[in-house]
Order: C-alpha cells, then sequence, then structure tokens
C-alpha cells in the first residue's frame, strides 16, 4: 500500500532533508512540502471538500513552523480531519512533550536529527491507523471527515455601528434557509447576542475555556439552543470572566464548532484581543462593519492595518459591509473601498432605526418584520456570503424555508434601499 505523506515545514533546508529521508521510505508518496499553517489547513480542506481518500495518511508537523503554533496545529488538524495521521518533528523529545503531542491529537513524535528507522516506523504506524480509520468511516460511522463548515467573523470599526445586529440577522438567515447554523460570542466583557435574542442563560463560552480536548458532548452541553434553532455560544456575564478565554481556546472551539455546524457566525466586537484575534484568522470570511461617516471609516482602515500588521488577515481578504446607509451622504461604498482598501460588499444595509426598535426594545430580533428593508438587506448580505441555502428551482423562488414571509435571498442581487 502506498502511504501519502505530507510534510509541513517553513524552513528550507529541513524542508529538504526531510522530503529527501520520506522519499527513501518503502511504498512512501511524499509531496511537496507546505510552508505555513494556513497553507496545511487550506490544503488538507481543497482534498478533503473532493473525497476523504484524497486526504494524505500522514502528515509531518515541523516544530517551528508557524504562524499557528505546531501544537495547536496538530490539534487543528486533528478535529479537522481525523482520518489523518499526525506526526510531530521536534528536536525536544521529552516525555512532556510527547504527552503534549499525544493530548493534541498527535500519532507519533520524532526527534531530530532524524533517525530512518524511527521515521519509518512512526510512519508506518500513523499510516495504518489512518487506514483503518478511513475503514471505519466507509461503514457508516459517525464520524466527522470534511473540511467543515463555513466559519464568519462580523467586527466593528467602532462602537455602535451594528456589529451585534447583523451577526445575529445572518445567523437567523442561515438557520431559517434550513444550515445547521451556530453563533458565537466573541465579544468577552459587553455582549449582547443574548440580549438580542431574549435568552436568559447559565452556561457559557467560559465554561470551555479550560477543556483541553472538546468532544461533542462537552460542546453540545455549553451550547444554548435557540427557539429559532440556531446553536448559542454565548458570553459570559460577568464580564471580567472574558479574560479566561485565551487564543488556544478560541482556538479549539471555532474548529469545534466549525465541526459541528454548517455555519458558524462569530460576533468579535470591536476591542481586538487575542482571543477575537484568532477566530478572526480562522474564519473563511471576515467582516468588517461601518457606518458611513468619517469617524467610523477612519476607525475601519485602522482596524484593517492593525489586522495587517499582525499578520491575522489582509486587507483584501475582508469583506466591509456598510451599515445606515443612505444615498444622500457623500461617503459612498466606492470611497470607503478605496480608503480601507478592502472588498466593499454589494448589498449595503440602509439607516431605517424605527424598522428595528420595537425589536430591539423588546429583545427579540428574531421577530424582526419580514417586510423590514433593514432584514431584507442583512438576508441578502447573507445570500451574497453565501451562507444560505438557494431553493430548488433557482432564486426565482426567492423565498426562505421556514420564513415564508420573507423576502428571499438574491445572492447579491438586492439593491439599496432607504
Amino acid at each position: 500500500m502506498t502511504t501519502r505523506i505530507l510534510p509541513v515545514v517553513g524552513d528550507a533546508d529541513a524542508a529538504r532533508s526531510i522530503t529527501t529521508l520520506l522519499s527513501q521510505l518503502p511504498e512512501a508518496e511524499p509531496a511537496a512540502p507546505v510552508g505555513d499553517s494556513t497553507s496545511l489547513i487550506d490544503t488538507l480542506g481543497r482534498l478533503a471538500a473532493e473525497s476523504i481518500d484524497e486526504l494524505p495518511e500522514v502528515v509531518l508537523v515541523h516544530e517551528r513552523i508557524g504562524p499557528v503554533p505546531a501544537l495547536e496545529l496538530i490539534r487543528e488538524v486533528s478535529l479537522r480531519f481525523p482520518a489523518i495521521g499526525v506526526i510531530l518533528v521536534t528536536t525536544d523529545a521529552s516525555p512532556g512533550l510527547f504527552s503534549a503531542a499525544m493530548d493534541a491529537g498527535a500519532r507519533g513524535l520524532v526527534g531530530l536529527p532524524l533517525s530512518y528507522e524511527e521515521l519509518a516506523q512512526r510512519v508506518q504506524a500513523a499510516a495504518g491507523w489512518s487506514v483503518g480509520v478511513r475503514r471505519h468511516l466507509g461503514q457508516g460511522g459517525d464520524v466527522f471527515t470534511g473540511p467543515g463548515g463555513t466559519v464568519i467573523t462580523v467586527s466593528g470599526s467602532k462602537g455602535g455601528v451594528g456589529t451585534t445586529l447583523i451577526a445575529v440577522q445572518l445567523a437567523l438567515a442561515a438557520r431559517a434557509s434550513g444550515m445547521n447554523t451556530a453563533l458565537a460570542d466573541l465579544d468577552l466583557q459587553a455582549g449582547d447576542v443574548a440580549s438580542y435574542l431574549d435568552v436568559q442563560f447559565r452556561r457559557s463560552i467560559v465554561d470551555l475555556a479550560t477543556i483541553q480536548d472538546i468532544s461533542p458532548r462537552v460542546l453540545q452541553d455549553a451550547v444554548f439552543v435557540h427557539p429559532s434553532g440556531i446553536g448559542l455560544l454565548l458570553a459570559p456575564g460577568e464580564g471580567e470572566r472574558g479574560e479566561e478565554i485565551s487564543e488556544r481556546s478560541v482556538r479549539q472551539i471555532v474548529s469545534a464548532l466549525r465541526n459541528r455546524y454548517e455555519v458558524v457566525v462569530v460576533d468579535c466586537g470591536t476591542h481586538m484581543n487575542s482571543a477575537n484575534a484568532a477566530a478572526i484568522e480562522m474564519a473563511d470570511t471576515t467582516l468588517l462593519v461601518t457606518t458611513p461617516d468619517v469617524v467610523s471609516v477612519r476607525a475601519a482602515k485602522r482596524m484593517v492595518r492593525l489586522w495587517d500588521r499582525l499578520q491575522i488577515r489582509k486587507a483584501e481578504e475582508t469583506v466591509t459591509v456598510v451599515n445606515r446607509h443612505t444615498r444622500n451622504t457623500e461617503i459612498q461604498p466606492p470611497l470607503i473601498e478605496r480608503i480601507t482598501s478592502t472588498r466593499v460588499s454589494r448589498v449595503v444595509i440602509p439607516a431605517n432605526f424605527k424598522e428595528l426598535q420595537s425589536a430591539v426594545d423588546a429583545g427579540r430580533m428574531q421577530d424582526l418584520e419580514s417586510k423590514s428593508t433593514v432584514k431584507q438587506a442583512m438576508w441578502s448580505l447573507a445570500g451574497e456570503l453565501g451562507l444560505v441555502k438557494v431553493p430548488e428551482g433557482g432564486e426565482k423562488q426567492g423565498k426562505f424555508k421556514g420564513d415564508r414571509g420573507s423576502v428571499g435571498v438574491l445572492r447579491g442581487r438586492s439593491k439599496p434601499q432607504d
């Protein structure tokens, strides 16, 4: 049996050394090395989208990989692609690191400098394990096998621009179209998702902060199932407890949610910290919400530059959403696009607070009337972002499953309304 091996090595010299030795292993088929964690996840996701059989049996992760640390990367690969045997390559072969690697989901550890015998033994063991898992999956085992659901983060350029409102409506739109959807509140000190959806809760995201391996049962215990069908992972009621959520916690939590739900919407608030930075880095799509005024647009530009300096997200990879848009303002989407160097969504959200006021005051955004132009625009935005299922028969049917009165999402066709 041929064993496909994907090395993940950032250093060019180390990559050549590892690839040369791998090519000498019997029945081994080493692929060209990938140089960073982002490239690895993208590559595995693309292969898994075709078929589980396209995935390599073994992934070798070098200890100096980045930007995600090696152990965190191993954990993410193990959660999202459990049919792959992951091996850590490291100069530290101590019992402590071995234990940490096993806890993260690795199937073995190989010390540097590499030994042919040790490498062959670890690769063979990991490949055998991978084949066994795939055989089980082929018999219909209820184990996650694909690249996971879509993760979209929603951040505000500054406070009061409508970040949480948009995050909530995107999640409601996705769920109404039949998508299995979660909404996570990572505005850890001042999260308002619960207030917008009239939720009384005891469990929060903090309950997952110290858990090393978030199993489906553990995640289910922390998630509140809203009457709309959305799974809510809420910010703590006591804002100071938000400090308990680390970057590592967020990576595990987002990976677990991605494995469980088709769509994961994350409200990141307006304040940057290591927790929501990790979510933004992991997201498939990052939204930055602004209003068409000088202060908000300047704040959006600062935020984009901050993300770029921290190597979290490039400007061209960010989608800016214009909220409270009017046609008579001087600051229009094309100008915002030039100032921020981001892509501005085709759908803009009109300024019409009167439509929202009763639902906001009642804390029941799920009851926002379907004829509301604000709701129509937000749900059309969900369509533009690919967060909804298109009804059978094409876009002309124009209605969401589960919300008979709603205007259809026409994937970006909606025009702005005053």
